[in-house]
């Protein structure tokens, strides 16, 4: 299936779009995001303190309990990587209007729900609209927002899931006890927030709208989620309708193999995968999807059982178990905020992810140890903890994923790290929960006993006891085993979480990157002049067949316009500049991560083009504007680097070598020195042949032809010969000889040099190839002597000189 995005009717609006969001205009869009955040958060709180109420009343055991808050997990799991692919390939403000009216449509409808089936079907479109608006939302943020700043952003959102997710079981709890009202408004509630968000978002989000063609991976969609349900199925059912090894065990567990691996080779070969694989050959994202699992696992097995808990273990009704709720949120609201403040600053996160995930490990271990008459003090404290570690980890998962893609990928990779979370909250409430149920009925029968076969009766068909209405003895054993049960899955959650604090000690920290680059607008670097956002007349682009020119550039003007790229590759933000014949700047723009140009000339004429890119040649190219759009496509030579060891014949590091690279002309291009260890290297060097000279103090100096690579570091390692060196004195019978000539010739007759002896007679020769050479001394008749030159100066070569007749 095929959907395209509707063209702007408009070209100022397309204008609006592609120009860089300021500070306020991020508020603003933010004022709806967050509004639409609130009302995700709030669908999945608010019905938490409510649901052993509500499931009393349509009927249902702690089955239907978990499947109420499985079904939306679910449903937000398999929706979340078609969201994540839709934006990156269509309007995102229209996906989070329409994730909001999806949301709307299963709120009103699970309002009305007659039994626990039609609530649960109703749970899964809201799961849909849900998984939509968390997905979105930091997709969202991505795209407007740079990394570096993000952390800051990032701890708005964090706030506001803080004050969700504390205010939904709050007021869930007031709704449930309100007579007037009733667990029905529960849902309801949510639905003007939305109508506000909706409005809002359409005033104040602007960004761009990129004319794509989109194809859903259907197939892909529908193994991934039949995969996910048959697993949860088999976790629900197994100990309860059959045994946990069996052969309906061996069915489903071969069933979901089987879904899983025919996902992963169908999104091998999708145009459009809902997962991109090749997303997992960055160690940094497989890494954070799983912890994310793990993490997932953590965070909604709290805020699910914890009203059961407190209304099934310590009697609390729905409103004082949502304040009993408050360390753990208030935990999450401090360390959200914080860590995204102190991250913004410092551009470091990996810390926060080690020490939140520690975190969670320990307050659910702590939590493992709670029983039904455990002081709340104890219990609040295990709860701050494990809020404080939720807090730090959960929108930094996100934040690490989004600093390692390239923009294209932004809503696939950030969907990708939502899905894991939502996909590990599903797996957990449903295990979990399939878990508790037998714990809880196992821990009743073997105290229901002892009180005798009334005692049992009083408990009913085995649904979500009233426990008001239990007889004394009998609240106490329930309210026991509820403890306990409760406390046993937090214990089993433990472990699962070290999991994912493993996992983040092997992630790679990654300074978050200060600019931000995305598919929709140019970036301007900090160092350069503002992004001019190009323009052409919408008929002339009609005119144009290149199919090059992007949306967002229609205007009115003169367009010249291409691709900037090098050995065939894009070279995303290279900064292009127009100049005037008069050597005026016309315009400047940074090209897009597709390698993608625009800039606009004011009139038709001559003009220079400059590029230039970190790590390539720049390059200055005349062209002609006409009454058309110019088409021209620039290639950039990369800039290489030399890089190597110099060593002596015996392989010890040459310190200070002195390493010249001279282009085929004899210019120098680079030089620079051997570190202690030998090391050299030079950068910002044009790929082709060269000569490498290398000279040291007591070596002999050598010259090598080599050739730089196109991109990338050639290496080359230098051996150094040692050098000699030859002194001695010219003499006669009467005393040492000035100014005789000493001329030294090597073995193969070659004159190596020349010199006149001094006062003394003395005369040297430095920096030699060891070997054998011949000594010519003349001033009186020439004498020629033979030495052999080794490592080891020869200081002593004396020379006498006497006339024929002596």
């Amino acid at each position: 299936m095929t959907i395209t995005a509707n063209e702007s009717s408009r070209a100022p609006e397309a204008a609006a779009e592609a120009a860089p969001m300021t500070h306020r205009q991020i508020m603003e869009a933010l004022s709806g995001l967050l509004l639409g955040m609130f009302v995700a958060i709030l669908s999945s709180t608010i019905v938490t303190n409510a649901l052993p109420k509500i499931i009393g009343t349509l009927g249902g055991g702690q089955s239907a309990y978990t499947w109420v808050v499985t079904a939306t997990l679910l449903a937000m799991t398999a929706a979340t990587p078609i969201w994540g692919k839709l934006a990156d390939l269509y309007s995102k403000k229209a996906l989070v209007q329409i994730a909001l009216v999806i949301y709307m449509a299963g709120s009103i409808v699970a309002g009305l729900s007659q039994n626990a089936g039609m609530l649960i079907a109703c749970r899964v479109v809201q799961g849909i609209g849900v998984g939509g608006l968390s997905a979105l939302a930091q997709i969202v943020m991505a795209a407007m927002i740079a990394p570096r700043e993000r952390g800051r952003y990032s701890g708005y959102l964090g706030a506001v899931f803080a004050v969700a997710t504390v205010g939904g079981p709050l007021l869930g709890g007031v709704i449930t006890d309100t007579s007037w009202l009733g667990w029905r408004w529960c849902f309801y509630v949510g639905v003007p927030f939305a109508l506000i968000a909706l409005v809002v978002l359409q005033k104040t989000l602007r960004l761009p709208v990129i004319k794509r063609e989109v194809k859903i991976d259907w197939l892909g969609s529908f193994l991934v989620t039949a995969s996910v349900c048959l697993l949860l199925l088999w976790v629900t059912f197994a100990g309860d309708k059959y045994e946990w090894i069996s052969w309906q065990t061996a069915v489903m567990l071969v069933g979901t193999v089987v879904l899983a691996v025919s996902f992963v080779l169908v999104e091998l070969r999708a145009a459009e995968p809902i997962v991109p694989m090749r997303l997992f050959a960055n160690r940094t994202i497989s890494l954070a999807s799983a912890a994310s699992l793990f993490v997932g696992v953590a965070m909604f097995s709290g805020t699910v059982f914890f009203s059961q808990y407190f209304q099934l273990a310590r009697g609390q009704s729905p409103t004082m178990s949502g304040f009993m709720t408050i360390p753990m949120i208030g935990g999450l609201f401090i360390s959200s905020t914080v860590s995204g403040q102190i991250i913004t600053r410092t551009g470091r996160w990996k810390s926060w992810l080690v020490g939140g995930t520690a975190l969670v490990t320990a307050g659910l271990g702590l939590l493992g140890t709670i029983r039904y008459d455990t002081p709340y003090w104890h219990v609040a404290i295990f709860m701050a903890l494990m809020g404080l570690g939720i807090g730090m980890t959960m929108q930094n998962l996100v934040l690490c994923t989004q600093n390692q893609v390239p923009p294209s990928d932004l809503g696939a990779a950030s969907s990708l790290v939502t899905f894991f979370r939502s996909l590990g909250g599903a797996i957990g409430v449903s295990a979990l929960g399939a878990v508790m149920a037998t714990r809880v009925q196992n821990h009743i029968s073997e105290d229901i006993g002892r009180l005798g076969p009334d005692a049992a009766k009083s408990l009913g068909g085995g649904g979500i006891p009233d426990v008001a209405a239990l007889p004394g003895p009998v609240r106490t054993i329930v309210e026991s085993a509820y403890g306990h049960g409760v406390a046993d899955i937090f214990l089993i959650a433990a472990p699962i979480a070290l999991l994912g604090f493993l996992l983040t000690l092997f992630i790679k920290e990654v300074a978050l990157r200060t600019s931000l680059s995305t598919d929709e607008t140019p970036v301007a670097e900090s160092t350069l002049d503002p992004v001019v956002t190009p323009a052409i007349s919408r008929a002339a682009l009609a005119e144009d067949a290149s199919g090059l020119i992007p949306e967002e550039f229609v205007a009115e003007g003169i367009m010249v316009h291409g691709h900037v790229r090098s050995a065939g590759a894009p070279v995303p933000r290279a900064a292009l500049t127009l100049i005037s014949p008069a050597g005026r700047q016309i315009g400047r723009a940074i090209a897009r991560p597709d390698g993608r140009y625009a800039l606009d000339a004011p009139n038709p004429g001559a003009y220079v083009l400059i590029a230039s890119a970190e790590g390539f040649q720049p390059q200055a190219a005349p062209v002609t504007v006409g009454a058309q759009p110019l088409a021209h496509d620039i290639q950039l030579s990369g800039m290489s680097g030399l890089a190597g060891t110099v060593r002596a014949d015996d392989r010890t590091p040459v310190a200070d070598a002195l390493v010249i690279v001279t282009d085929s002309r004899g210019d120098v291009l680079a030089a620079g020195a051997s570190k202690s260890n030998g090391e050299y290297a030079l950068t910002e060097l044009i790929p082709g042949p060269v000569t490498v000279a290398v000279n040291a103090a007591g070596y002999q100096p050598v010259a090598l032809p080599t050739e730089i690579n196109g991109n990338g570091v050639t290496h080359l390692d230098v051996r150094l010969p040692r050098s000699a060196r030859l002194r001695g004195m010219v003499r006669t019978p009467y005393g040492p000889l000035q100014d005789a000539r000493v001329t030294l010739v090597d073995s193969s007759g070659t004159v190596v040099d020349s010199t006149l002896t001094g006062d003394d007679g003395a005369y040297a020769f430095a920096d030699l190839g060891i070997g054998d050479y011949t000594v010519i001394a003349s001033g009186y008749p020439a004498k020629t002597t033979a030495v052999s030159l080794g490592t080891e100066p020869t200081d002593d070569h004396v020379i006498e000189l006497t006339h024929t007749d002596e």
